[in-house]
Protein backbone atom coordinates (compact mmCIF):
# COMPACT_ATOMS: atom_id res chain seq x y z
CA UNK A 1 0.00 0.00 0.00
CA UNK A 2 1.17 3.46 -0.66
CA UNK A 3 1.96 5.85 2.00
CA UNK A 4 2.17 8.95 0.33
CA UNK A 5 -0.49 11.79 0.94
CA UNK A 6 -2.81 14.32 -0.46
CA UNK A 7 -4.16 17.21 1.96
CA UNK A 8 -7.04 17.31 4.09
CA UNK A 9 -9.73 19.41 2.43
CA UNK A 10 -12.65 20.73 4.46
CA UNK A 11 -15.76 21.94 2.59
CA UNK A 12 -18.78 23.84 4.31
CA UNK A 13 -21.08 26.64 3.86
CA UNK A 14 -19.66 28.03 7.31
CA UNK A 15 -16.78 29.66 8.90
CA UNK A 16 -15.76 25.72 9.00
CA UNK A 17 -14.19 26.09 5.60
CA UNK A 18 -10.97 27.55 7.09
CA UNK A 19 -10.47 24.20 8.58
CA UNK A 20 -7.95 22.57 6.31
CA UNK A 21 -6.32 23.42 3.18
CA UNK A 22 -7.65 22.64 -0.08
CA UNK A 23 -6.09 18.46 -1.41
CA UNK A 24 -3.23 18.34 -3.28
CA UNK A 25 -2.99 16.91 -6.59
CA UNK A 26 0.40 15.41 -7.57
CA UNK A 27 0.66 16.64 -11.22
CA UNK A 28 3.12 15.68 -14.25
CA UNK A 29 6.34 17.20 -13.09
CA UNK A 30 8.59 19.34 -15.43
CA UNK A 31 11.31 17.14 -14.57
CA UNK A 32 10.33 14.44 -16.85
CA UNK A 33 10.86 16.12 -19.83
CA UNK A 34 14.74 15.98 -19.24
CA UNK A 35 17.50 13.26 -20.60
CA UNK A 36 18.04 10.84 -17.99
CA UNK A 37 21.65 12.27 -17.25
CA UNK A 38 19.68 15.82 -15.74
CA UNK A 39 16.80 13.92 -14.44
CA UNK A 40 19.00 11.69 -12.63
CA UNK A 41 20.93 14.66 -11.38
CA UNK A 42 17.88 16.99 -10.18
CA UNK A 43 16.39 13.59 -8.33
CA UNK A 44 19.84 13.16 -6.84
CA UNK A 45 19.61 16.76 -5.40
CA UNK A 46 16.08 16.32 -3.62
CA UNK A 47 16.87 13.29 -2.28
CA UNK A 48 19.80 15.15 -0.64
CA UNK A 49 17.50 17.91 0.42
CA UNK A 50 15.03 15.62 1.98
CA UNK A 51 17.77 13.37 3.47
CA UNK A 52 19.00 16.67 5.51
CA UNK A 53 15.34 17.92 6.36
CA UNK A 54 14.78 14.53 7.79
CA UNK A 55 17.91 14.71 10.29
CA UNK A 56 17.61 18.68 10.70
CA UNK A 57 15.98 19.16 14.74
CA UNK A 58 14.19 22.17 13.48
CA UNK A 59 12.05 19.94 10.92
CA UNK A 60 11.57 17.29 13.10
CA UNK A 61 10.33 19.06 15.92
CA UNK A 62 8.63 21.24 13.64
CA UNK A 63 4.66 21.22 14.32
CA UNK A 64 3.70 22.20 10.65
CA UNK A 65 4.18 19.56 7.84
CA UNK A 66 7.41 20.12 6.67
CA UNK A 67 9.04 16.72 8.05
CA UNK A 68 6.29 14.70 6.89
CA UNK A 69 6.82 16.24 3.16
CA UNK A 70 10.27 15.77 3.82
CA UNK A 71 9.79 12.35 4.39
CA UNK A 72 7.50 11.28 1.52
CA UNK A 73 10.28 13.35 -0.90
CA UNK A 74 12.95 11.13 0.23
CA UNK A 75 11.16 7.84 -0.09
CA UNK A 76 9.85 9.16 -3.57
CA UNK A 77 13.24 9.94 -4.58
CA UNK A 78 14.94 7.10 -3.59
CA UNK A 79 12.80 5.20 -5.81
CA UNK A 80 13.31 6.99 -8.93
CA UNK A 81 16.52 7.03 -7.95
CA UNK A 82 16.62 3.39 -8.35
CA UNK A 83 14.93 2.83 -11.43
CA UNK A 84 16.69 5.43 -13.29
CA UNK A 85 19.93 3.48 -12.12
CA UNK A 86 18.50 0.29 -14.79
CA UNK A 87 18.00 3.13 -17.21
CA UNK A 88 14.00 3.11 -16.39
CA UNK A 89 11.94 6.47 -15.98
CA UNK A 90 9.32 5.65 -13.76
CA UNK A 91 6.98 9.16 -14.12
CA UNK A 92 4.99 8.58 -10.48
CA UNK A 93 7.89 8.31 -8.35
CA UNK A 94 9.55 11.17 -10.35
CA UNK A 95 5.93 13.21 -10.16
CA UNK A 96 5.89 12.48 -6.24
CA UNK A 97 9.40 13.41 -5.70
CA UNK A 98 8.82 16.63 -7.52
CA UNK A 99 6.03 17.93 -5.88
CA UNK A 100 7.02 16.56 -2.32
CA UNK A 101 10.71 18.51 -2.37
CA UNK A 102 8.36 21.83 -3.43
CA UNK A 103 6.22 20.84 -0.46
CA UNK A 104 8.44 20.46 2.24
CA UNK A 105 10.57 24.13 0.79
CA UNK A 106 7.50 25.96 1.26
CA UNK A 107 7.40 28.30 4.39
CA UNK A 108 4.23 27.39 6.57
CA UNK A 109 2.12 29.96 7.02
CA UNK A 110 1.93 31.60 11.09
CA UNK A 111 -0.77 29.98 13.25
CA UNK A 112 -3.49 32.09 13.98
CA UNK A 113 -6.08 31.23 17.11
CA UNK A 114 -8.98 30.45 15.54
CA UNK A 115 -11.63 33.28 16.05
CA UNK A 116 -13.96 32.76 19.19
CA UNK A 117 -17.00 30.88 17.90
CA UNK A 118 -20.44 32.90 18.54
CA UNK A 119 -23.65 30.50 18.59
CA UNK A 120 -25.25 32.71 16.51
CA UNK A 121 -23.00 32.35 13.84
CA UNK A 122 -22.95 28.73 13.93
CA UNK A 123 -25.72 26.71 11.25
CA UNK A 124 -27.31 23.71 12.22
CA UNK A 125 -25.51 21.60 9.98
CA UNK A 126 -21.27 21.31 9.47
CA UNK A 127 -19.84 19.12 6.92
CA UNK A 128 -15.77 18.25 6.27
CA UNK A 129 -13.91 16.17 3.85
CA UNK A 130 -10.91 14.51 4.49
CA UNK A 131 -9.20 13.70 1.36
CA UNK A 132 -7.14 10.64 0.62
CA UNK A 133 -4.15 9.64 -1.73
CA UNK A 134 -4.89 6.68 -4.08
CA UNK A 135 -5.29 2.97 -1.25
CA UNK A 136 -4.61 4.61 1.53
CA UNK A 137 -6.65 4.35 4.62
CA UNK A 138 -4.51 6.47 7.22
CA UNK A 139 -5.99 10.47 7.97
CA UNK A 140 -3.32 12.82 7.02
CA UNK A 141 -1.71 14.37 9.93
CA UNK A 142 -3.11 17.99 8.84
CA UNK A 143 -6.52 15.98 9.48
CA UNK A 144 -5.91 16.49 13.64
CA UNK A 145 -6.43 20.40 12.83
CA UNK A 146 -9.85 19.39 11.46
CA UNK A 147 -10.68 17.43 13.56
CA UNK A 148 -9.80 19.77 16.95
CA UNK A 149 -11.75 22.95 14.86
CA UNK A 150 -15.05 20.51 15.21
CA UNK A 151 -14.22 19.49 18.99
CA UNK A 152 -13.54 23.07 19.82
CA UNK A 153 -16.63 24.50 18.47
CA UNK A 154 -19.33 21.34 19.06
CA UNK A 155 -20.19 22.97 22.42
CA UNK A 156 -21.08 26.17 21.55
CA UNK A 157 -22.90 25.68 18.32
CA UNK A 158 -24.66 22.35 19.76
CA UNK A 159 -23.18 19.50 17.60
CA UNK A 160 -24.16 16.93 19.51
CA UNK A 161 -24.59 14.24 16.46
CA UNK A 162 -21.98 13.21 14.59
CA UNK A 163 -22.00 11.05 11.15
CA UNK A 164 -18.79 9.41 9.68
CA UNK A 165 -18.89 7.96 6.06
CA UNK A 166 -16.12 6.96 4.16
CA UNK A 167 -15.75 6.71 0.00
CA UNK A 168 -13.54 5.73 -2.60
CA UNK A 169 -12.62 6.35 -6.40
CA UNK A 170 -13.61 3.87 -8.74
CA UNK A 171 -10.37 2.23 -9.33
CA UNK A 172 -11.22 -0.81 -7.25
CA UNK A 173 -13.46 -3.77 -7.23
CA UNK A 174 -16.42 -3.05 -5.24
CA UNK A 175 -15.65 -5.50 -2.51
CA UNK A 176 -12.54 -4.10 -2.13
CA UNK A 177 -13.77 -0.35 -2.03
CA UNK A 178 -16.44 -0.88 0.73
CA UNK A 179 -14.07 -2.38 3.31
CA UNK A 180 -11.45 0.41 2.14
CA UNK A 181 -14.22 3.20 2.64
CA UNK A 182 -15.04 1.65 5.66
CA UNK A 183 -11.29 1.31 7.34
CA UNK A 184 -11.05 5.09 6.39
CA UNK A 185 -14.46 6.36 8.11
CA UNK A 186 -12.90 4.04 10.94
CA UNK A 187 -9.70 5.92 11.13
CA UNK A 188 -11.51 9.02 10.89
CA UNK A 189 -13.94 8.09 13.63
CA UNK A 190 -10.79 7.12 15.92
CA UNK A 191 -9.01 10.46 15.62
CA UNK A 192 -12.37 12.56 16.95
CA UNK A 193 -12.42 9.55 19.88
CA UNK A 194 -8.66 10.62 21.11
CA UNK A 195 -9.72 14.29 20.16
CA UNK A 196 -12.72 14.16 23.27
CA UNK A 197 -15.84 12.73 21.22
CA UNK A 198 -17.88 9.90 22.46
CA UNK A 199 -17.83 7.19 20.29
CA UNK A 200 -21.83 7.07 21.15
CA UNK A 201 -22.15 10.07 19.01
CA UNK A 202 -20.47 9.00 16.09
CA UNK A 203 -22.30 6.87 13.31
CA UNK A 204 -19.53 5.14 10.44
CA UNK A 205 -20.96 3.99 7.40
CA UNK A 206 -19.10 2.79 4.22
CA UNK A 207 -20.61 3.58 0.80
CA UNK A 208 -17.31 2.64 -1.46
CA UNK A 209 -17.31 3.60 -4.89
CA UNK A 210 -21.33 4.14 -4.98
CA UNK A 211 -21.32 8.05 -4.90
CA UNK A 212 -18.19 9.48 -6.47
CA UNK A 213 -18.04 13.34 -5.95
CA UNK A 214 -17.01 13.42 -9.46
CA UNK A 215 -17.95 11.28 -11.86
CA UNK A 216 -15.46 8.92 -13.45
CA UNK A 217 -15.32 6.25 -15.24
CA UNK A 218 -14.80 2.75 -13.99
CA UNK A 219 -11.13 1.93 -12.92
CA UNK A 220 -10.23 5.91 -13.10
CA UNK A 221 -8.18 7.11 -10.15
CA UNK A 222 -9.47 10.59 -9.00
CA UNK A 223 -8.58 12.39 -6.03
CA UNK A 224 -11.79 14.40 -5.05
CA UNK A 225 -13.43 10.69 -4.46
CA UNK A 226 -11.24 8.92 -2.22
CA UNK A 227 -12.57 11.17 1.64
CA UNK A 228 -14.33 10.63 4.56
CA UNK A 229 -17.22 12.76 5.24
CA UNK A 230 -17.99 14.24 8.75
CA UNK A 231 -21.38 15.73 9.47
CA UNK A 232 -22.68 17.43 12.54
CA UNK A 233 -25.51 18.69 13.70
CA UNK A 234 -27.38 19.96 15.83
CA UNK A 235 -30.33 18.07 18.17
CA UNK A 236 -30.54 14.08 18.10
CA UNK A 237 -29.85 12.23 14.83
CA UNK A 238 -30.70 8.63 16.82
CA UNK A 239 -27.13 8.00 15.97
CA UNK A 240 -25.03 5.24 17.43
CA UNK A 241 -21.34 4.32 17.07
CA UNK A 242 -20.67 1.94 14.97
Amino acid sequence: MKTSLLAVAVMSAMPLAMFAPAAHAVTRSPLLDLGQDQLRGEVQTRYDAALAATRADDVRRSEDARYIWASEAKVQCGIAIGFLKSGTVDEDSVNRCDAFSARMSMVPPPVMPPPPAAAANCPSEMKAIVFFDWNVDVPLAEASGTIAQIVDQRAACGWSQFSVVGHTDKSGTDLYNNGLSMRRAANVAAMMEQAGISAADVATEARGESQVLVETADGVREAQNRRVEVTAVTGGLGLGGQ
